[in-house]
C-alpha cells in the first residue's frame, strides 16, 4: 500500500466524519505524491541502471516474512535468529565469495538489511567482509573456503582487545612459530589481551575466526598477521578457546564476548598470507612492505570496506526511519484552530519543517555514499590513501547524520515511536554501534584532519564571476562556493594555529590545532554531499523530478551555511541582505516542498511488506494491534 492510499483513506474518513478543515490542508497534503516523480528519484538513489542487480535480491529477501518484528524474545533468542536469518541470506547469495568481492552488492546487503534487523546486519558484515573478505583478500591457492561459504561454520574476526581498541597497533596476543611443527602457537598474555566484543558464542552454531596477533619468528616479532582459527564445533568451544559472554549491550542484541586463547596450536596454513608477508620452508619472512604498522594495515584492510558497510546500514535505517515518520504524521489527526476541525500533523511547520530537513540530509547521504562506494570499488594503488581517507570522512558524517534523522523521527512519532514494533526505536541505538565500529568517528576523523591541514587543496571551483551581492541564495552553485570557502577557512584557521602552537610539545601543539582541523573535515564531508546531490539533481530525465531535487538540495545547502553566515559576512562571501534574507528563504523553500513529502519517502522504495508489519506506518496504533490480535478482529484504522 503505497503512501498515496493511505493519504486518500485518511481522507476519505476526515470527510465522513466532518472533520476536514475549511483551509483545505488535508487536500494540499494528501494527494500529492507522484508514481512518475518518485519513480525516477528511485532510480538515481538507487544506483539507476544497476539497481536491480544491487538493490533487488536484498529488497525481495527483507520483503518476506521471515524478517518481519517478533515480540516477546529474550536477547539470546533475537541473537539466535539474526543468525538464522543470515543462512536465509546466504542461500539467497549466490556465491559468497562473489559477494565479499563486489563493493557495491556488500553494501547493498547492509542498507536493506538494517532497518529489519541490526544483529543480522552486525553479523553479516562480519561474516561477508572481515572473515570472508580478508580471506579472499590474502592467497587462496589450495584453500578450502567451502565450509564458509555454506555457512557450516559461522566465520568471525578478533582484533581489537580489551585494553587495546583504537591503538590496536598495540595488541598483545601473539602467534609464535613451532619450528618443531611447522605450526604455529597462538596465545593470549594477559588479561587485557583478551579479544574485545567478537561474536564468538556458541549461538548460531559452530565458528571459525580470524584473529590478528604478532608473528613472533625466534623471537622477533615480525608485526600482526591473521590467522585462521577454529573457535567452536556442535560440542561447544575447543580446547584452550575460553569465551565469556558480555553484558547485553544497547540496540539489537549481538553475541559479544570476551574470548582467550591458551597456547592454541595452528597448522601452518592457519597463517593469511600475501605479498606483505610470505613464510619460505625455512620458516623466513619476506614483505614488500618494511613497516611493521603498514603490515597491520595491510593485514586489516578490511577494515575499510566495513567502514562503508556500516554507513550502508546507517543509510537504510534513516530513509526507513523517516518513511515511518511521514506516513505517520499525514495519519495522525489532531485538534485545528477552529471549534470541530482535525488537522493532519503533518499540515504543520513546526512538525514537517524538522521532517524536510532531514529528508534533505538523506538524500545527500545516500548520494555521497553512491559516489563513495563507487570510487572505493575502482580505486587504484596510486589513489588508495586519498579514497580511504574519503570513505573515513563519509562513515562519519553518514554515521552521525542517521543518529540525528532517526531521532528525530523516533521524537515526531511521540509515545507510539518508543515501541520496537513501530520501528524506530532500536535504530538510534543499532547506529551507535555503526559510530563506533570499523574506526570510532571521531578518531578516524582526527586522522583525516591531520592529513588535511598541510596535505589537501580546497576544491574551489569558483562558478561565477561576481561580486555577492550579485549572486542569488537560490542558487545551488552559489551556495557550493561558499561552502568551499568555509572549508579553506577552517583548513587555514588550522594551520595558523598548527605553525603558532607550542614548540617542542606536539601534544599541545595538535590540541591547539583540532578544533579547526576538525570543523574543516566536518565542512568537506558537506561539500562533497553537496557536489554529489548537485550532480545527481542535474541527471534526472523528468523534469518535475529534477525540480524536486533542487529544491531539497537548495534546503540542504542553505541549512549548511546558516550556522556560518557570521564568518562568511566577515570575510566578504555574503552580504548583510543575504545573511537577512536566508530565513525567509529557507522557509518558502520549506513551505514549497511540504506537499511533495510523500513523494520523496516514497522514492526510498521500503517495501510494502515491512511497512504493513509497522502499525503507525499504516494508520493504525499499536494498542490496535494489540486488540485486533486477541480478539481476532481487524484491524481499526486511525
Amino acid at each position: 500500500m503505497t503512501l498515496l492510499t493511505l493519504q486518500k483513506d485518511a481522507f476519505i474518513r476526515a470527510k465522513t466524519e466532518g472533520t476536514v478543515g475549511s483551509n483545505g490542508l488535508h487536500n494540499r497534503f494528501a494527494f500529492e505524491p507522484s508514481a512518475t516523480e518518485a519513480g525516477e528519484l528511485a532510480h538515481l538513489l538507487f544506483d539507476r541502471q544497476d539497481r536491480d542487480w544491487i538493490h533487488k535480491p536484498w529488497r525481495t529477501l527483507v520483503s518476506g516474512p521471515n524478517f518481519t518484528y517478533r515480540t516477546g524474545l529474550s536477547p539470546d533468542e533475537r541473537t539466535a535468529l539474526s543468525y538464522d536469518r543470515l543462512r536465509l541470506v546466504n542461500e539467497a547469495v549466490g556465491n559468497a565469495a562473489e559477494l565479499a568481492d563486489d563493493p557495491h552488492r556488500l553494501a547493498g546487503l547492509h542498507e536493506w538489511t538494517g532497518p529489519v534487523d541490526g544483529g543480522l546486519c552486525t553479523v553479516a558484515s562480519i561474516h561477508y567482509n572481515l572473515f570472508l573478505g580478508s580471506l579472499i583478500d590474502h592467497d587462496t591457492d589450495g584453500r578450502d573456503l567451502s565450509a564458509f561459504t555454506s555457512m557450516k561454520h559461522t566465520g568471525t574476526f578478533l582484533c581489537t582487545e580489551l585494553e587495546h581498541g583504537n591503538d590496536v597497533a598495540s595488541m598483545e596476543t601473539t602467534a609464535v612459530l613451532d619450528r618443531t611443527t611447522n605450526g604455529f602457537v597462538l596465545d593470549t598474555p594477559t588479561p587485557g589481551a583478551r579479544k574485545f566484543m567478537p561474536n564468538t558464542s556458541t549461538i548460531g552454531g559452530p565458528k571459525s575466526a580470524l584473529v590478528a596477533a604478532r608473528l613472533l619468528i625466534d623471537g622477533r616479532d615480525h608485526g600482526v598477521f591473521l590467522f585462521l582459527t577454529p573457535l567452536s564445533d556442535e560440542n561447544g568451544h575447543l580446547p584452550g578457546v575460553t569465551v565469556h559472554r558480555l553484558p547485553q549491550r544497547t540496540g539489537t542484541p549481538v553475541d559479544h564476548s570476551l574470548t582467550a586463547f591458551d597456547h592454541v596450536w595452528l597448522p601452518r596454513e592457519a597463517l593469511l598470507e600475501a605479498a606483505h608477508g610470505r613464510l619460505d620452508s625455512n620458516g623466513e619472512l619476506s614483505s614488500n612492505l618494511g613497516n611493521r604498522r603498514k603490515r597491520l594495515l595491510r593485514s586489516i584492510s578490511r577494515i575499510t570496506m566495513g567502514k562503508l558497510c556500516m554507513s550502508a546500514g546507517t543509510l537504510g535505517m534513516s530513509r526507513t526511519a523517516l518513511a515511518i515518520a511521514v506516513r505517520y504524521a499525514h495519519n495522525r489527526f489532531i485538534a485545528g484552530t477552529k471549534p470541530g476541525e482535525r488537522v493532519a500533523l503533518i499540515a504543520h511547520r513546526s512538525h514537517h519543517g524538522r521532517l524536510l530537513d532531514k529528508l534533505a540530509t538523506a538524500y545527500a547521504m545516500t548520494f555521497l555514499h553512491r559516489t563513495t562506494v563507487t570510487r572505493w570499488a575502482a580505486h587504484t594503488d596510486e589513489d588508495r590513501a586519498e579514497v580511504e581517507r574519503l570513505v573515513a570522512i563519509a562513515k562519519g558524517w553518514i554515521t552521525w547524520q542517521a543518529r540525528d534523522i532517526t531521532i528525530e523521527c523516533r521524537e515526531r512519532c511521540g509515545a507510539q515511536g518508543l515501541f520496537p514494533a513501530n520501528g524506530l526505536a532500536d535504530l538510534p541505538l543499532n547506529i551507535e554501534g555503526g559510530i563506533t565500529a570499523e574506526g570510532d568517528n571521531l578518531v578516524i576523523w582526527v586522522k583525516a584532519a591531520a592529513e588535511m591541514v598541510l596535505g589537501h587543496e580546497v576544491d574551489r571551483r569558483a562558478s561565477a564571476e561576481l561580486p555577492p551581492g550579485e549572486r542569488n541564495l537560490t542558487d545551488l552553485h552559489f551556495l557550493r562556493d561558499l561552502l568551499a570557502e568555509l572549508e579553506a577557512l577552517w583548513q587555514n584557521r588550522a594551520r595558523t594555529a598548527l605553525r603558532e602552537g607550542p614548540s617542542g610539545d606536539p601534544l599541545a601543539r595538535w590540541n591547539e590545532t583540532s578544533p579547526a582541523a576538525l570543523e574543516m573535515v566536518s565542512v568537506h564531508a558537506r561539500l562533497k554531499a553537496a557536489d554529489t546531490f548537485i550532480d545527481a539533481a542535474a541527471q534526472a530525465m523528468v523534469p518535475s523530478a529534477r525540480s524536486l531535487l533542487e529544491s531539497l538540495c537548495l534546503l540542504f545547502l542553505l541549512r549548511q551555511i546558516s550556522e556560518h553566515t557570521g564568518d562568511l559576512l566577515a570575510d566578504g562571501h555574503m552580504t548583510a541582505d543575504q545573511v537577512r534574507q536566508l530565513p525567509r528563504i529557507v522557509n518558502t523553500v520549506i513551505a514549497d516542498l511540504a506537499p511533495h513529502m510523500a513523494t520523496l519517502v516514497d522514492a526510498f522504495d521500503i517495501p510494502a511488506e515491512m511497512l504493513a508489519s509497522v502499525p503507525i506506518a499504516n494508520g493504525t496504533y499499536i494498542d490496535q494491534r494489540l486488540d485486533a490480535s486477541a480478539t481476532g478482529q481487524a484491524l481499526i484504522p486511525v
